[in-house]
């Protein structure tokens, strides 16, 4: 699983290269909020010869989309085949993506960036899509349209956030991947909040800044603790489950049954 996404902006060939090597998962390659509108078609010039070049040793490459009449120009100056998936900006609806699909003309996974009150309000059909393979919530641009003032730790979206990681869970699909955090200086205060969003249900978060990149990659690898911890336990239960039993104590006591099991499956699947 990708933990790590670095947004790039799409006009400058020199940050696009040195963020190949910045250790991110990642890249989102970035057409919309980062580049001016005087300079759409320079950044699309650009990123159609950083695709060009794509090599298999690179992290993976996704392109941030203008929505609406900036889409096609988009689609038709950049090789569409390279990336590894596109993030569609301002995602309010399963039309949307389905306008994204249409002029792609070939499978590509879809990251759905909502941004607005309304695609809050759609997010379950957007994630039932049978392209968007994650979900992010686009907070800058969410607290303009909801005219919110968003406090050190962003509570006055812990409704939205919750709701994400609930229609992720009905739906069957991906974690959503937690939302950047503009303050890339106070590293401390970035380490926290992203924990509190993997401990809310998220994997993954996206980054501003390189600095960002190491803290996100450390809170979504588990500790050899975590995965010492999950395999003893998976241990124990598979033994109980050979004696008849749906039930066991882990190490530290505790009732273990198929729900705790669950959790330790994922710890062993996100392992490095």
């Amino acid at each position: 699983m990708l933990r790590s996404f670095l947004y790039v902006p799409g006009d400058d060939l020199v940050k696009l290269t040195k963020a190949l090597t910045r250790g991110s998962d990642a890249l989102i390659v970035d057409l919309e909020d980062g580049v001016a509108l005087d300079k759409k078609d320079f950044a699309r010039s650009v990123v159609s010869e950083f695709l060009q070049g794509k090599e298999d040793s690179w992290p993976s490459i996704w392109v941030r989309l203008n929505p609406g009449a900036l889409l096609p120009l988009d689609l038709t100056a950049i090789p569409t085949a390279a990336p590894d998936g596109f993030v569609l900006a301002k995602t309010e609806s399963a039309s949307d993506i389905d306008n994204l699909v249409s002029g792609l003309g070939n499978q590509k996974p879809i990251m759905a960036l909502v941004e607005s009150g309304l695609g809050v309000t759609n997010l379950l059909e957007i994630v039932n899509h049978a392209s968007v393979e994650f979900l992010q919530i686009g907070e800058a641009d969410l607290a303009a349209d909801l005219a919110v003032t968003p406090d050190s730790h962003s509570t006055q979206f812990t409704y939205v956030r919750q709701q994400a990681v609930v229609v992720c869970a009905a739906s069957k699909s991906n974690a959503p991947i937690a939302p950047v955090s503009t303050n890339f200086k106070d590293l401390d205060l970035f380490r926290e909040t992203t924990q509190s969003l993997s401990d809310m249900g998220y994997f993954g978060r996206a980054c501003i800044h390189p600095a960002q990149i190491e803290v996100v990659n450390a809170v979504f690898t588990p500790t050899l603790e975590q995965i010492e911890k999950a395999k003893d336990t998976m241990s124990r239960f598979e033994a109980a489950v050979a004696n008849g039993s749906g039930v066991c104590v882990d190490a530290d006591g505790r009732l273990v049954d198929e729900a705790i099991i669950r959790s330790a499956r994922k710890i062993l699947a996100n392992q490095r």
